[in-house]
């Protein structure tokens, strides 16, 4: 299982939320390319960057935060928040994204993201499928939708879709467990998808308990933040 750790930006700065929500923000440095680094010399392979700001305004906020971290790092870098064009997500992948997550361009603009995945290739574009009562929720979850999760992954997995991301919205920044009984059922219904779980670990045995299920991948911040988990107890898993 790919161990992820979670970059979120707020005005240039390493942030988390808890549940999603704006007015619980904490902000951990001022320097991401360091957050980053730490990671990288820690032997993580992968980052999760997430423009908060884009997010919010629904365009693509923080692309130098994204660009400073691809040039001194070697890093695989997932990007999202606030991708809503083809300009943009040229953008992104030109300052240095391997990979963009989509979640609310995937409900409002199904045609824009569907030309993404035929365009970029499966292997390029990950599903963010952000829960709030197995309800797809946008825009940095200040808004819900009417798409049941597992119809959202049934629509886009016809088009081509590999990779999702799945959050949690009410475990997200909580430290509380992660969604275990949401995940085993996707993972039932859906064995053929690449399964990033996002939200709620607390500790390493969260870990170990996402590994077991066959997750693809966890993405892991808060945690780390908060010193629940060092990076060198990654070795373990």
């Amino acid at each position: 299982m790919h161990i992820i750790p979670a970059i979120d930006i707020i005005d240039g700065k390493c942030v988390r939320l808890t549940k999603g929500d704006y007015n619980q923000k904490k902000e951990y440095n001022s320097n991401p390319l360091e957050v980053a680094q730490e990671f990288e010399q820690a032997g993580l392979k992968r980052l999760h960057l997430v423009d908060l700001d884009g997010a919010k305004a629904k365009k693509v906020v923080n692309l130098d935060v994204l660009k400073t971290i691809s040039n001194q790092t070697n890093l695989t870098i997932d990007f999202g928040g606030g991708v809503q064009s083809t300009e943009e997500i040229n953008a992104v992948f030109e300052a240095g994204a391997n990979q963009i997550t989509g979640g609310s361009i995937a409900v409002k603009n199904e045609s824009l993201f569907t030309e993404w995945i035929q365009e970029f290739g499966g292997e390029k574009i990950i599903l963010g499928a952000d829960v709030k009562d197995e309800k797809i929720a946008i825009h940095g979850w200040q808004e819900s939708s009417d798409k049941h999760i597992f119809d959202f992954l049934d629509h886009y997995l016809a088009k081509g879709l590999k990779y999702v991301i799945c959050t949690d919205v009410s475990k997200d920044g909580a430290l509380q467990g992660t969604a275990n009984d949401l995940y085993e059922n996707i993972i039932k219904r859906f064995p053929e998808i690449k399964l990033i779980a996002s939200g709620g670990v607390s500790n390493l045995d969260d870990l170990k308990k996402l590994k077991e299920m066959n997750l693809y991948g966890a993405i892991v911040g808060k945690a780390i933040y908060e010193k629940r988990i060092n990076l060198s107890d990654f070795k373990s898993l």
